[in-house]
């Protein structure tokens, strides 16, 4: 008997190899594909000298193609596999990594580095389509319960690996290879990033290769459109039909302004802790920014959404909406008061750095339960929670755009006084957002 078990979990031909064998590699492959896209350029940006509201601005431009994924996904589905484009997209982005790498020893390298990442976050967003479909026609609905803590845990992998490993070494390497000083931010951490790129390329093309002979191709989706016409008429309907829903606009306001805050905390956070202490920042090294932010951060994220969706479970989405919406902007104040004190004991600033987050991660369950539950239920299910999603995006999008410039103008202190006063349109839309369907 235990032989014949083992047998059949075992991957052999013909037979499906177990979804422990894709799914997480397969979450965490997108996971550090996005976060170094959108996230670690802005310290990189950062670290070769440039001013905190080009390397916000230039980080936040590639989160474009993320927040409009919805608009090309009906053209994944309609040739060849979903496993094919996973492939396709995770082959070129390890390419595009080393590309990054080898282009940072060219003159003029900035422009080349900004468009290798356009292109590469297009192709990451297409990844993200590919591999969502392979996991919900994959998998049966039993089973997609049953990997669903997995895929998000495997995820949430990522951005620690990238925000908070790899940061690190970028800034051991600068220092204690390179022999760089680290308070100095210029081209000298080219050489660091450099290396930091080749490795993203070779984990990525590793992961790729285990994917052509783990992951299943992934089955045609029952709506899945025939022809460039059909594509277009489906993602029309769904535009008509999104915007017929009773009370669109107070769920679109809900959508876009819920973490208005936290976009502008996004890029200018990380900014703040390695910005020097003349300059009303704490002056973190980046090996200490990735155990802070990347790390302890990320650890608190998790735990706290661990801990918002048992409590939402219990208590219900509508009783508790609003409160959710006060753990995710209230605690924002944490970077005020740092801002203000300016401490340099690292128990301090982490403490800080960790409420925010555990509270951002315990808040941020109810927004996501909401756009499954009242703005996604209807024809287009998929589609509309996509939507609801890329206002999201387009929030942290438009956000970041403007963050870095809004912080040099103003300085830390005022800009996490004018990042509370945001809070105050997430409270707005929280307290009226409307509930038209009942709770699952």
């Amino acid at each position: 008997m235990q032989s014949e078990a083992r047998a059949a979990a075992a991957p052999v031909a013909g037979r499906r190899a177990s979804p422990l064998l894709w799914v997480p590699t397969g979450y965490f492959t997108m996971a550090l594909a996005y976060v170094m896209l959108t996230s670690v350029t802005a310290i990189m940006f950062k670290n070769l000298g440039m001013d905190n509201g080009k390397a916000a601005e230039y980080a936040s431009y590639l989160i474009l193609a993320y927040t409009i994924k919805p608009l090309f996904a009906p053209l994944v589905e309609m040739y060849r596999t979903k496993k094919f484009f996973v492939l396709c997209a995770q082959f070129t982005i390890a390419l595009g990594f080393a590309g990054v790498a080898l282009a940072m020893s060219l003159p003029g390298y900035m422009v080349m580095l900004v468009f290798l990442f356009t292109v590469l976050s297009f192709i990451g967003a297409t990844q993200d389509i590919a591999a969502d479909g392979v996991y919900v026609t994959a998998l049966d609905a039993r089973s997609q319960s049953l990997y669903c803590g997995i895929q998000s845990l495997s995820w949430n992998i990522g951005p620690i690996v990238a925000s908070g490993g790899l940061v690190y070494l970028s800034g051991w390497l600068h220092t204690n290879y390179f022999h760089h000083d680290p308070k100095v931010f210029g081209p000298e951490w080219i050489d660091a990033w450099r290396v930091i790129f080749f490795i993203v390329a070779a984990l990525t093309l590793v992961l790729a290769l285990w994917h052509t002979k783990m992951m299943p191709d992934g089955a045609r989706a029952e709506n899945a459109p025939s022809s460039i016409g059909e594509a277009w008429f489906i993602l029309k309907d769904s535009f008509i039909t999104f915007f017929q829903k009773r009370d669109v606009w107070l769920m679109i306001g809900f959508a876009f302004l819920f973490r208005l805050s936290i976009g502008l905390l996004e890029k200018i956070g990380p900014f703040f802790m390695v910005d020097p202490v003349e300059k009303g920042g704490l002056g973190l090294s980046n090996e200490l920014l990735g155990i802070v932010y990347g790390t302890y951060g990320l650890v608190a994220v998790l735990l706290g959404s661990l801990l918002g969706g048992l409590f939402v479970a219990k208590r219900g989405l509508k009783p508790t909406l609003f409160l959710l919406c006060c753990a995710v902007n209230i605690p924002n104040v944490t970077f005020l008061l740092m801002a203000l004190a300016q401490p340099t004991n690292l128990v301090v600033i982490s403490a800080g750095v960790a409420i925010e987050k555990f509270f951002f991660g315990f808040g941020s369950v109810g927004f996501m339960i909401y756009l499954m539950q009242q703005l996604a239920p209807g024809k287009y299910t998929t589609t509309h929670y996509a939507f609801g999603t890329g206002l999201m995006g387009m929030c942290m999008m438009v956000t970041g755009l403007v963050s870095g410039h809004l912080q040099q103008l103003l300085g830390y202190v005022n800009y996490f006084w004018f990042v509370m006063a945001a809070t105050i349109p997430s409270f707005l839309v929280t307290w009226f957002a409307p509930f038209h369907h009942k709770e699952a």
